[in-house]
């Protein structure tokens, strides 16, 4: 693994031919080597050479891809993950001109279409193959496919062929595929007109049928398109256009057998496990000759079942019929209806013909007993038990199982059993296609016990049968009934979502437009006050009028804010003098405290009392700057409701003079907002004297804390004191009180002396 990234082409080449060599038939390694980052290193490898238009690294590197993704689910899983199903799209943009490419362009080219085929085999799980598919739809893979659909023949259709077989989604995208044609027709149409062609090469009708075949593939939808072109109320008029079915009913009368046998397998796949379509292609008439009354479908082909055409046309019939009638009593009745059908399938089985003539009497054998097991007894000459009795006594029990037995012993039978491409190496050993095959193995059993089972066990199936049906009906009627009623939830839920949708965009335009009203009434109340009764006449000397109460309220206005003046600065003297104040008492706290300072500390106890009264007159202030605000703002709406007025009534000269007071009452504003910031100056001068008030009540509180302690020491004292006087009085040492003690001083100290001198 390493080797992939080495600098030196050629041991990276080396290395990717040592790798192939390893991982073939080896899953251990080939899961190794994908979890050691192998598919980004080997495209980048195939980018750098040039993707198709590279050499031989890249058809080394695509051969080793194979080996890692071939039946390995595990690396598949891990390559689509890995979103490496996104980095295969360039690979196939080549153009639509195929001339000039080179051998090795279009052996890669061949070998990058394997590998997507790889990914989306039938063989693989079906999780598996139907994620794949998903991803080259949603990637645009399977678009840049359908491009070169035509220009790159068999292997792209092919891999188209796989890519959307069983997937709704890549099915639907290849049903509006336009070939590129003048003028522009379906690429399905384009497609079958090779097919039923008998000159264009085997191997593209063979891959034109697959891919019509995977189209259909669990796909009721397309086959009820393709059944619709054939009914006569869907048929174009004109002429001027050829439809799928008109193709396929072209192809399956023409002289070429092949032609007939892939047109009727094409029309089979059309019927597959659809039994409405079925009945419905029970409606088509088809023109024989001029003159003749036309005649149906299936009355055509058991016409020329019965003319004794190649052994290839009448396989292809006869796998037609067996589908058809399968599992729908309707077309029983009608296939019985005719009394030339049963004695020519009896007549065939019966005679002991070549070896070439087997296949058909197994086949004809398989189609009485259809008509046999799915007989609804409608029809009195040809109810079951009849024709049990006409088996029995014409080819016999034991003969008719024999050559029943002979479609599933047969070696072509086994061959296409084994996939869903139809392979064959020549025209001649076209004989089963795949799906028929599953039939067969499903109806064999069932009919061999059928045509041994007596009346009274028919009676009690055909019991059986009818319970399961009314009981698959009612299944139907209801899954219909539910599938219905999920529609019409889902439609309901879009409408219920649209309406919400709406009723929101309604709700906001009704509020919008209930603002809106709403201002307009505002504007139509003030008007009506501004301008009385007399609104109606708008003149000259109304406009006069108006401008004289304009006026007259900005002198109001101008006077008012005069008188507020006035207030302001008579409030700054008193802050003034209630500076000096604090000042005077900043400088008091200041000097020595003493137990004797009552006086200033009744004066501090009577500050704040002044300092509430400062603040109740800047709370009335504030509150008259309040009132001028609240009338300063009436004042403006009126001026703005009378300037809309003006501006649309008034003439030149009053407009003029309108915005010259607008201006006096801007700047009026301006100077009531100056007045406001002195104010909150003043209110920030409060709060500072607030905070120096709160500072010398803490100071007087602690000085008066430290006073009371020097009193409690000084009672603790005295009380020392006393106690020593009364031990010395015990002891006979005479004491004298404080005041006897300062009148004789002198007296004491002489005594002092004496006794001094007699110690």
């Amino acid at each position: 693994m390493d080797l992939l990234a080495d600098s030196r082409e050629v041991i990276r080449n080396d290395g990717v031919l040592l790798l192939q060599q390893l991982t073939k038939s080896n899953a251990a390694i080939q899961k190794i080597v994908a979890f050691e980052n192998a598919f980004e290193r080997l495209l980048d490898i195939i980018t750098e050479e040039g993707n198709s238009d590279g050499g031989i690294v890249v058809e080394d590197c695509l051969l080793l891809l194979q080996n890692l993704l071939k039946n390995n689910n595990s690396n598949q899983n891990f390559f689509k993950e890995g979103s490496y199903i996104q980095r295969m799209k360039p690979w196939f943009e080549v153009g639509d001109d195929n001339c000039g490419w080179s051998a090795q362009k279009v052996t890669n080219l061949h070998l990058m279409l394997q590998l997507v085929r790889v990914l989306v085999s039938p063989t693989n799980p079906p999780g598996a193959t139907s994620s794949c598919q998903k991803a080259m739809f949603h990637c645009g893979l399977l678009q840049q496919l359908c491009t070169i659909l035509m220009a790159t023949g068999v292997p792209t259709i092919n891999t188209v062929s796989e890519v959307i077989r069983g997937c709704q989604t890549n099915q639907d995208y290849f049903a509006s595929v336009n070939a590129p044609s003048n003028p522009p027709r379906p690429a399905i149409v384009v497609l079958l007109m090779s097919m039923v062609n008998e000159r264009q090469p085997f191997v593209l009708r063979c891959a034109v049928l697959y891919c019509f075949q995977c189209f259909l593939y669990k796909n009721q939808k397309g086959q009820g398109e393709i059944v619709s072109t054939l009914l006569p109320s869907t048929i174009d008029a004109t002429g001027n256009s050829v439809s799928a079915g008109q193709l396929l009913c072209g192809g399956l009368f023409s002289t070429d057998s092949l032609s007939n046998w892939c047109a009727a397998v094409a029309l089979a796949h059309a019927l597959q496990e659809n039994a409405t379509l079925k009945e419905q292609l029970l409606r088509v008439q088809l023109a024989t000759s001029i003159g003749n009354p036309p005649v149906s479908l299936l009355q055509q082909c058991t016409n020329i079942l019965s003319q004794g055409s190649k052994v290839q046309t009448r396989v292809g019939l006869l796998m037609l019929l067996c589908t058809w009638l399968s599992n729908c009593s309707i077309a029983v009745t009608h296939f019985l209806h005719n009394p030339a059908n049963v004695p020519f399938l009896t007549g065939q089985i019966a005679e002991n013909l070549g070896e070439e003539e087997q296949l058909v009497q197994g086949l004809c054998a398989l189609l009485l007993g259809i008509s046999i097991y799915y007989n609804d007894n409608s029809l009195e000459n040809y109810r079951k038990e009849k024709l049990k009795q006409l088996i029995e006594k014409r080819i016999g029990r034991e003969n008719f199982i024999e050559k029943l037995g002979f479609i599933s012993k047969h070696e072509l039978y086994s061959r296409a059993a084994q996939k869903p491409q139809p392979s064959f190496s020549s025209p001649d050993h076209m004989m089963f296609d795949h799906e028929f095959t599953k039939l067969v193995k499903e109806l064999e059993g069932v009919i061999s016990k059928a045509i041994y089972k007596s009346s009274e066990e028919d009676k009690k199936e055909e019991e059986v049968k009818k319970t399961l049906e009314q009981h698959d009906n009612i299944v139907t009627h209801y899954k219909k009934v539910i599938r219905e009623q999920d529609q019409e939830l889902e439609e309901l839920k879009q409408r219920v979502n649209t309406l919400t949708s709406q009723n929101e965009q309604l709700r906001a335009t009704v509020t919008q437009q209930v603002s809106q009203i709403q201002q307009h009434k505002d504007q139509y109340n003030l008007l009506k006050v501004q301008l009385g009764k007399d609104s109606q006449h708008h003149n000259s000397h109304g406009d006069t009028f108006q401008m004289n109460g304009i006026q007259t309220e900005v002198s109001k206005l101008k006077e008012e804010l005069e008188e507020w003046k006035k207030k302001h600065e008579l409030l700054q003297g008193q802050l003034k003098e209630k500076d000096s104040v604090i000042e005077k008492l900043v400088s008091t706290v200041s000097a020595e405290l003493d137990p004797a300072a009552n006086s200033w500390f009744q004066f501090f106890l009577c500050f704040p009392k002044e300092l509430e009264m400062l603040r109740s007159q800047i709370q009335l202030q504030s509150a008259e700057i309040s009132k001028l605000q609240m009338e300063n703002q009436k004042l403006q709406v009126i001026v703005r409701v009378n300037k809309l007025f003006l501006l649309s009534m008034g003439t030149k000269s009053s407009r003029v003079a309108f915005l010259q007071l607008s201006n006096e009452v801007k700047a009026l504003s301006e100077e009531k907002e100056s007045l406001k910031q002195h104010l909150d100056s003043s209110s920030s001068t409060v709060a500072i004297l607030q905070d120096e008030k709160s500072k010398l009540q803490r100071e007087v509180a602690e000085s008066k804390k430290e006073q009371d302690d020097l009193l409690v020491l000084l009672a603790d004292q005295d009380q020392k004191i006393s106690a020593l006087k009364i031990k010395l009085k015990d002891l006979g040492v005479p004491v004298e009180d404080e005041d006897d003690t300062e009148s004789g001083d002198q007296g004491d100290e002489d005594e002092d002396g004496d006794e001094e001198d007699q110690d």
